[in-house]
């Protein structure tokens, strides 16, 4: 990663409409959802979905998969891991002892799901 791709994805993820979009795909991982149900849920026309989607797409945040007729959206979580890994790497420049708070942070809410067995 290098700082021009880090930019443009924090670029993609400081417009509210694409930052609520990506937050909805993280949840919907790792199925996705077409481009409609985005819309539908964020509460924005198709057409300007579509346009945020794309952005986020450039960005290396979100991939997409044709379905039948649909194109699904996902998070693409490594993207956004190489984004927070530059962002780490690069500030703590060769202090780890300065990012080990952030990394602390971090990691309860990182850890896999157990699946319930109800």
């Amino acid at each position: 990663m290098d700082t021009s791709s880090a930019i443009m994805a924090f670029a993609a993820l400081a417009q509210p409409t694409r930052f609520d979009a990506f937050r909805l795909l993280v949840t919907h991982e790792p199925d996705g959802l077409p481009a409609g149900e985005i819309a539908r849920l964020v509460e924005v026309p198709h057409n300007t979905m579509s346009t945020h989607l794309a952005q986020l797409q450039r960005a290396g945040l979100v991939t997409t998969e044709r379905q039948s007729r649909s194109i699904v959206y996902r998070a693409n979580l490594n993207g956004l891991r190489h984004v927070i890994s530059f962002m780490l790497k690069d500030c703590c420049a060769g202090h780890p002892d300065l990012c080990a708070p952030l990394i602390a942070d971090l990691t309860p809410c990182c850890q896999p799901r157990e699946k319930s067995h109800a």
